[in-house]
């Protein structure tokens, strides 16, 4: 086999089907969460109906959200299994050098990444994690929180009106629908820019599908870690067989199904925003 058709694992299985489901899930959450609070523009009224109405796009909310929870506990369940089996302790999994934590080294490439944009510096050599990568990490981990916290006491208002006054539950509506509405514009703007559309990637990258990346590709977009590898001699451990044309023919259908449906309700948030919010 030639060094062009090599190619290295970058995300486990796992790693893969969690993303799967959090795309299906926040697209479902998406497009029912704008439906309700756009419910008086065309747009909105067809998708309620394509879901069976807007009590039954609901329920659609609610199962979405379960499938998101079950999806985030999960990975912190891996997290706690890393850290016994790979990372070793706490420490290391947390401010290591593959730690999912901002370090010094981001800020370095952040600002290295700006001078590179307006031709003052070369590219920088990023490594296991980018920078906006890990913004995008920890903003789901807010959204859990924020989102999720408030969601929550929308679909259990009588229960935690016990603890709290009634009034938490128009604060909660705010802050919920707000929240969503930006979570679900960044993620279908910024996300999108920065994993399918940036130059070296567009139109769309599949490594969080397939798992795998040319070893040529992964030599130019993580220089430092490729180095790292050659350096210990653990490159070809990392080395797997392509998936069949059918295969990556699927998970592309997949990915431009996610694409078209997120720019398109970036679109239709956009219209309600400027011909028609209430």
């Amino acid at each position: 086999m030639s060094i062009k058709e090599k190619y290295v694992l970058r995300f486990t299985r796992l790693n893969r089907i969690l993303h799967i489901f959090m795309i299906v899930s926040f697209i479902i959450l998406s497009l029912t969460g704008m439906s309700l609070k756009f419910s008086y523009t065309g747009w909105a009224r067809f998708l309620s109906k394509f879901f069976g109405g807007f009590e039954m796009a609901g329920y659609w909310h609610r199962f979405a959200a379960i499938i998101m929870i079950i999806v985030f506990t999960t990975h912190l369940v891996d997290l706690v299994r890393l850290r016994k089996n790979e990372f070793k302790s706490w420490k290391a999994l947390l401010i290591g050098k593959n730690s999912m934590l901002f370090n010094k080294k981001d800020w370095q490439d952040f600002k290295s990444s700006l001078k590179w944009f307006i031709g003052k510096g070369p590219r920088p050599e990023y490594g296991r994690w980018t920078y906006w990568e890990k913004f995008d990490y920890f903003a789901v981990f807010w959204g859990m929180f924020v989102i999720g916290s408030t969601g929550m006491t929308l679909w259990f208002p009588e229960f935690f009106t016990i603890f709290f006054p009634g009034w938490m539950i128009n604060v909660a509506t705010i802050i919920h629908s707000d929240e969503a509405l930006l979570a679900t514009g960044f993620i279908f703007t910024i996300h999108f820019f920065n994993t399918h559309l940036r130059p070296e990637k567009f139109p769309m990258d599949i490594v969080i599908f397939s798992g795998m990346m040319p070893l040529d590709e992964f030599k130019l977009d993580r220089p430092e870690e490729y180095k790292e590898l050659v350096e210990k001699g653990e490159l070809e451990k990392y080395f797997v067989e392509e998936y069949p044309p059918i295969v990556i023919k699927g998970i592309k259908f997949f990915g431009w199904t996610a694409l078209t449906i997120g720019f398109s309700i970036v679109i239709w948030i956009i219209y309600a925003m400027i011909f028609a919010y209430r």
